[in-house]
């Protein structure tokens, strides 16, 4: 199998993503990592942009080894000698200058005739190779020009000793068939081809940079320029993870390898989303939160039983634990008994049933339901007594001027009881509205609540003691809302009480 070199470029175009900017030393901490990663060529900076570029590249030129390290300039004597002079520290080294070729950027940026630039683009790159052996030229824009110039222009400058021609997609404007054709063409009609390897650099502009790199890759383009969470200029570039999972995964397509250590994508993802200040959506393909996630219960239940039903490639394979199974509405009663036998429950059916029940209901309040939340959840059910009350509902009315009250209603049997009553606050309320209906007084002697999970949406559990006559005993209840849960807590109790 052919392998593709993977450039990656997260330190210098990555970087330039709006407000991503790193510091020298977190930039020495990601190249540490693509290190790890396996990138064959690491584009640490841009030297001649800022002395902190420079100094960043030369951190990185002097301590990381086995990559390449590349450092990109224009067609500029003064950048050129920037990149050698960061560089030179490196044991493999390459520089990248490029220079616009299209009709577009000839006539506005560079405001140049074609022959012009073509004596720009070969002095640029005779001049990198007195002090370069890896020397890789791009004809900026290279999706936008006119392709008889551009054959010219590769033509030119691998005479004058470029040994990687990168085609960058750098408004990314082509599609696939567009950008694959373009590179099959270039492949055809230059003649001197054969003595450089093809790179791409596609931009994201349109949602196509990996689509795009990939149809490269399928036309003869040797190595692919991307970036970790596909961060660049504007919309990004190509994603590395996808490029390199998509090669992985459809093997029947794609007859080529990577050096990638695909165990330390998921790693990577995380150091350059911290550092950067960048968060990785959660649908992002390979590293997204939710890529190995499954909430709906056919999709659960496939996974439980072959994972490869729903998942393509193993979470393993990219450095997660394994799927997640999200505990929410959606879920079904396989993904439910599974959860509950991970956490250590083994319920009756039974029981299964009652807790699943409690379950769904709670999975209508919350997006997400935790494995604190079922926890709780079978904690209470194992440990009801039959139900002499239960709530049916309740409605509380309080305020900063008005006197708290509550009117409860609880089903005993088959009948429906219903009791108003005024209280300190709206838990007390309800409490004295309760022992009306129960003709009981009880007398509350701890009170304690704890938030089981976090979020705006978390579970409560409330514990409490209680007295009643002569006996004391305990009571828990949990639920979304506080005074919910304060009342089945003391239900709970007050269900023990009437049954000693």
């Amino acid at each position: 199998m052919e392998k593709i070199i993977i450039f990656d470029t997260t330190l210098r175009d990555g970087e330039q993503s709006p407000g991503a900017s790193l510091t020298k030393q977190g930039k020495l901490e990601v190249a540490y990592q693509l290190a790890k990663l396996g990138a064959d060529v690491i584009e640490a900076g841009f030297p001649i942009s800022s002395p902190g570029d420079f100094d960043s590249v030369k951190l990185v030129a002097q301590n990381v080894k086995g990559p390449v390290i590349c450092g990109l300039a224009r067609c500029m004597k003064k950048d050129i000698e920037a990149a050698r002079d960061c560089l030179k520290y490196a044991k493999k080294r390459r520089i990248h200058v490029f220079l616009a070729t299209s009709k577009i950027h000839m006539k506005y940026k560079l405001k140049k005739p074609e022959e012009e630039v073509i004596r720009l683009a070969v002095e640029g790159v005779s001049y990198a190779r007195r002090f370069f052996d890896n020397v890789e030229f791009s004809p900026e824009d290279a999706s936008r020009s006119e392709r008889e110039f551009l054959y010219r222009v590769i033509e030119e400058v691998i005479l004058s000793g470029a040994t990687t021609i990168n085609i960058p997609d750098t408004v990314g404007y082509a599609i696939p068939d567009e950008f694959g054709g373009l590179i099959r063409s270039i492949k055809d009609n230059v003649p001197n081809i054969n003595k450089a390897v093809i790179s791409v650099h596609c931009h994201n502009d349109l949602g196509l940079a990996v689509a795009n790199s990939l149809a490269a890759v399928k036309n003869g383009a040797g190595q692919v320029e991307c970036t970790v969470n596909g961060i660049g200029e504007r919309a990004g570039n190509a994603s590395l993870e996808e490029i390199v999972m998509a090669i992985s995964v459809r093997k029947d397509l794609f007859d080529f390898s990577t050096g990638i250590n695909k165990k330390e994508i998921s790693k990577s993802s995380r150091l350059v989303s911290k550092l950067t200040g960048i968060p990785v959506q959660p649908n992002k393909a390979i590293v997204g939160q939710n890529a190995f996630s499954h909430e709906s219960g056919i999709h659960q239940d496939g996974v439980l039983k072959k994972s490869i039903t729903y998942e393509i490639m193993r979470p393993q394979d990219v450095g997660f634990s394994g799927s997640n199974l999200v505990m929410g509405k959606h879920s079904g009663r396989h993904a439910f008994r599974e959860r509950l036998k991970a956490l250590g429950f083994s319920l009756k059916e039974a029981e299964l049933d009652k807790a699943f029940e409690r379950f769904k209901a709670l999975a209508d309040k919350k997006k997400e339901v935790f494995d604190e939340d079922l926890a709780a959840i079978v904690e209470e059910e194992l440990a009801l007594i039959p139900e002499m009350y239960h709530l049916e509902d309740f409605r509380v009315t309080s305020g900063t001027n008005i006197k708290p009250s509550a009117s409860v209603r609880l089903k005993k049997e088959k009948r429906i009881l219903e009791a108003v009553s005024e209280g300190d606050g709206p838990v007390d309320a309800c409490y004295k509205a309760i022992d009306k209906i129960a003709g009981i007084k009880g007398r509350l002697i701890d009170y304690s609540i704890r938030s089981v999970t976090s979020g705006k949406d978390a579970l409560g559990e409330v514990s409490i003691r209680i007295e009643v006559g002569k006996s004391q005993t305990s009571g828990r209840g949990a639920s979304t809302d506080i005074i919910e849960a304060s009342i089945k807590a003391y239900l709970n109790a007050i269900n023990k009480i009437v049954k000693l």
